[in-house]
């Protein structure tokens, strides 16, 4: 019988977690307790800062509902979500890279039509973001959906108005040619939620709390790799210090502002607008799966 001392916990926890039959869940758990053992090896926590970190791990939990996520929300300030995202989404050739979903998004948003506006009420400046999804060949991928969500031009989810339903969100196809066209308003760098777990962390540190303007996507069509990405909005505040590490160069594109007139999807707009133009590139699914 061998008994515990300091020196030998770790060994006997890795070994004694190496008995599960199934290997990857093996692996997993015998380097997470390998490397949690060397982090509190390494930063020697009291008993009273150990029970702050659980009780703070608790109170995500708490905060965390079917709309506001606070444990995505670690993961991404942490920089995890990125590296995650990065690792399971290799991309080959000029395929759009891919970026974090983040906390926000929600499922089953509403079908829009072709040209249509996602923002209907919303405060902001009208913005049409207009283009192409095509192959790594340039062949048009018909049907192809975008599920898009934003902040308003207040800078504020659904998931942070009370009572909203539908909000800064909606689903597209695009049209047989591959094009597809969306009126929205211009989204505004914001603060992430700091009235939780997180942003009493983030209060603690000097590192910017703020995100760059951008439009979330998820772009999917049968035969394809789908990608999770963001369009950011060029010369945006805070696109050097992005909290949650997203920002890749490729995504960067300019909201051009222009005059009152009419529109890329012919409405007829009596105020200043913005256009983006950006065309999204999918890998088929065994080219992606290959470049993985």
């Amino acid at each position: 019988m061998t008994y515990v001392t300091e020196e030998n916990l770790t060994d006997l926890a890795v070994e004694r977690w190496g008995n599960i039959p199934d290997p990857r869940l093996r692996q997993i758990m015998m380097s997470a307790v390998k490397h949690l053992h060397g982090f509190v090896r390494e930063v020697e926590p009291t008993q009273q800062e150990w029970f702050a970190a659980i009780d703070w791990l608790t109170r995500i939990g708490h905060m965390s509902t079917g709309k506001r996520q606070e444990f995505i929300l670690a993961s991404d300030v942490l920089g995890i979500s990125m590296l995650v995202d990065s690792i399971n989404n290799r991309a080959p050739g000029k395929a759009t890279p891919s970026t974090v979903e983040g906390p926000f998004h929600i499922v089953d948003s509403p079908e829009i039509s072709n040209g249509g506006n996602m923002a209907e009420g919303a405060p902001g400046i009208p913005c049409f973001v207009t283009g192409k999804i095509t192959d790594l060949d340039g062949k048009p991928i018909a049907g192809a959906m975008l599920d898009m969500w934003q902040t308003d031009g207040e800078g504020l989810y659904e998931a942070q108005i009370e009572g909203a339903e539908g909000y800064m969100r909606g689903i597209y196809h695009s049209n047989p040619d591959g094009t597809y066209s969306v009126r929205t308003v211009a989204p505004i760098g914001y603060t992430i939620p700091m009235d939780g777990p997180i942003g009493e962390l983030m209060g603690k540190t000097k590192i910017s709390h703020m995100r760059p303007a951008h439009i979330h996507f998820h772009i999917a069509a049968p035969g394809y790799k789908s990608v999770t990405t963001h369009l950011f909005q060029k010369g945006s505040d805070f696109i050097d210090t992005d909290v949650v590490f997203g920002v890749k160069e490729a995504l960067i594109t300019d909201f051009v502002k222009k005059p009152a007139g009419k529109a890329p999807n012919g409405d007829m707009v009596d105020t200043p607008f913005y256009e983006v133009k950006y065309d999204f590139v999918l890998a088929k699914a065994a080219a992606a799966q290959k470049a993985a």
